[in-house]
């Protein structure tokens, strides 16, 4: 797999431009969101190397990651003749880069595709590390490809747009980052001012945060060893975002990881030694600025089975990434039932529910 270029711009006009020339598309096609669409295509549609892109839009949230706004991008390349030398550029969130990024995986067997990703949970996350896919039947990015972008581009001006519930929805993936790099690390994203946000150190900081997800996708592209660190806070976490989805209250994914990590720090505490006093910080920042996701004892039978449907499982095993302390990672962790419920009320109780 062919490693993607991840670039921290200082200047996006240019940056974007040499990423184009690259490429040296024959066609070129933007793909962007209804909100993206409004909000930051104006940024760079005047770009000269721009004006003779095609624009894709398809509806925007997580409701619309589905095969068939992927066959309505398909149709559009196909329509307005993309070729195996065409370049699509992703404009947006998570949904817009993990959704284009298939359909560029796949329309042709595949064509060069770039990422400028808009939220920060698509900079520090979604848009890098090559994992493409859509929801089907139920499940979250049942469908999908390992297939990395040509290049990311991450321009953190974009992020002055974004509202307080967008910003700590990417803020979980950052702090999930901080646990399994330094003590440093996480110090800063747990000190740093969220209500007034110094734009110029989160860029630093953004920039760090991205650099621990490549180095670990480097090291292991197809995720079958040291990537599955990046898992942390997920297995319980989409179960959340799962049964959320299913009660027609749908949560944003970074809130249902930062709920995720509460359980699964929790549970680095009871199995692999994680410090109480380490733990308790996180939940406490966690608590702080992202609130409890309310569920009872009557849902936890429901969750325990959406775990059991992680693609990351192993015959019928639920896989945990657990910590024995900031940056020391365990792999291939499991739990009983009962411990995995003691979590749940771990939960509930330390979120005051």
């Amino acid at each position: 797999m062919s490693k993607q270029e991840v670039i921290l711009c200082k200047e996006l006009e240019s940056s974007l431009t040499q990423a184009i020339e690259k490429c040296s598309p024959d066609r070129l096609f933007v793909l962007t969101d209804e909100h993206t669409h409004r909000l930051c295509l104006p940024q760079i549609k005047d770009i000269p190397v721009m004006r003779q892109a095609q624009e894709i839009v398809i509806g925007a949230e997580d409701v619309n990651k589905t095969l068939e706004t992927l066959a309505q991008v398909w149709q559009a390349l196909s329509q307005q003749g993309a070729t195996r030398h065409s370049l699509l550029i992703n404009l947006g969130g998570g949904m817009v880069t993990d959704l284009g990024g298939f359909a560029a995986a796949t329309f042709k067997r595949g064509i060069a595709y770039i990422n400028i990703p808009t939220t920060l949970l698509a900079m520090v996350d979604a848009s890098v590390g090559g994992k493409t896919g859509i929801n089907f039947n139920g499940l979250k990015n049942e469908i999908g490809a390992f297939a990395p972008a040509n290049c990311v581009l991450l321009d953190t001006e974009f992020l002055r747009s974004l509202d307080a519930h967008n910003f700590f929805s990417g803020y979980a993936e950052m702090l999930k980052h901080g646990l399994i790099s330094t003590p440093q690390h996480l110090d800063e994203l747990l000190a740093f001012d969220t209500e007034q946000p110094d734009y110029v150190l989160l860029k630093n900081m953004v920039g760090r945060s991205v650099q621990v997800k490549e180095d670990i996708v480097e090291q292991d592209p197809k995720e079958h060893g040291i990537r599955k660190a990046l898992n942390l806070g997920h297995t319980i976490g989409h179960a959340f975002e799962s049964l959320a989805l299913a009660e027609s209250r749908p949560v944003l994914h970074g809130y249902a990881v930062a709920w995720g990590l509460v359980c699964e720090l929790y549970l680095s505490h009871l199995q692999a030694g994680f410090p109480q006093d380490r733990m308790r910080q996180v939940i406490q920042f966690i608590k702080e600025n992202y609130g409890p996701f309310p569920f009872t004892c009557k849902h936890y039978d429901h969750l325990y089975e959406l775990m059991l449907h992680d693609k990351k499982n192993t015959a019928g095993v639920i896989n945990f990434t657990l910590l024995k302390d900031v940056g020391e990672i365990s792999l291939n962790q499991t739990a009983d039932k009962d411990t995995i419920f003691e979590t749940f009320d771990f939960f509930r109780e330390c979120m005051g529910l």
